[in-house]
């Protein structure tokens, strides 16, 4: 009898083969189902509007050149993540994706620290999170999370399934991307706006309408790097999209020459963007392209290629 219990095949024992207390599942569990929501959340946002996400990361110190690829790439990563985070034989893969990005995060804004400090990091919408200390406890506690769902969960398995996702993912923020490209030409402007209190028409000239945030720091430099323009024939409209009090302010500070449309919900409705600054150039009543980038080298040189400025 004891020849046949030696002989016999016995699965190893491990901390994976062993009951896990209640209290650990039910840590993982929440832990997983909480930051899956965070990162579908903020992966669905840089999916569904990857050429803010672009402009957001190229304000975040990522290279110009680079930043809608990394945008599409993040957006990728955490919306995958997400799902496999709410799959449990997926989830602690999910949490390995999680941290690892968590942690990218952390070292790239302690690098970066001194530049992006005060500023908005951009990570999820509706939410103001500035670099600061807060910034980093709160991602801290993220990676805790993401820590907990994966020491206390199964050994993740189904590599075809969590290929699968990731590819229908990727469709998806590729098709997203060309439908939000697609929008980038030829959108027909308000045939009136408000500016300066007058009615104003858009269907014939060259407009370059350029939506600000008063309290924004990169449309302040944004505006003040356009005063350097030599413009063909165009006239500059800023459009606030909050606070419209401190216009006037604004425009004295940046020194730009322009004039003030008060129809932000109307203008927006017709060239839809996500945080400020944008401009949209205008040509006889409609759009020749959008402007996100705004740094050293654009929006100067988009502008170039449609003969707005010299």
């Amino acid at each position: 009898m004891n020849f046949m219990e030696d002989s016999m095949a016995h699965p190893p024992l491990g901390a994976d083969a062993l009951p896990l207390p209640a209290w650990k599942t039910v840590a993982a569990t929440v832990s997983a189902v909480l930051l899956g929501l965070l990162f579908a959340v903020s992966g669905i946002w840089k999916i569904t509007d990857p050429l803010g996400t672009a402009t957001r990361m190229a304000q975040a110190l990522v290279p110009a050149p680079l930043s809608l690829a990394v945008a599409i790439g993040f957006g990728v990563a955490e919306a995958a993540s997400a799902v496999f985070l709410f799959v449990p034989r997926l989830r602690r893969w999910g949490a390995m994706l999680a941290g690892l990005m968590l942690v990218a995060f952390l070292v790239y804004f302690a690098i970066f620290y001194n530049t992006l400090r005060g500023q908005d990091c951009s990570c999820f919408p509706w939410i103001k999170r500035i670099v600061g200390p807060m910034f980093f406890i709160s991602d801290g506690i993220m990676v805790l999370m993401a820590a907990a769902a994966w020491c206390w969960s199964r050994p993740s398995h189904g590599l075809r399934s969590a290929a699968v996702i990731t590819s229908a993912v990727l469709v998806f923020s590729l098709v997203s991307y060309g439908v939000v490209a697609a929008r980038e030409t030829g959108v027909k402007a308000p045939d009136v706006i408000a500016v300066d209190g007058k009615a104003f028409s858009l269907q014939s000239g060259r407009f370059l309408i350029y939506f600000f945030d008063p309290e924004c720091s990169h449309c302040l430099q944004a505006a003040r790097d356009m005063t350097k323009y030599a413009l063909r024939d165009v006239k500059v409209i800023t459009v606030p999209t909050r606070l419209p009090q401190f216009s006037g302010q604004f425009l004295s500070d940046s020194g730009l020459r322009a004039a003030i449309s008060s129809d932000y919900e109307l203008l927006k409705k017709h060239f839809p963007f996500g945080d400020a600054p944008f401009a949209v150039a205008i040509e006889n009543g409609r759009q020749k392209a959008a402007l996100r980038q705004f740094d050293e080298r654009e929006p100067a040189g988009e502008l170039r290629k449609l003969g707005f400025i010299e």
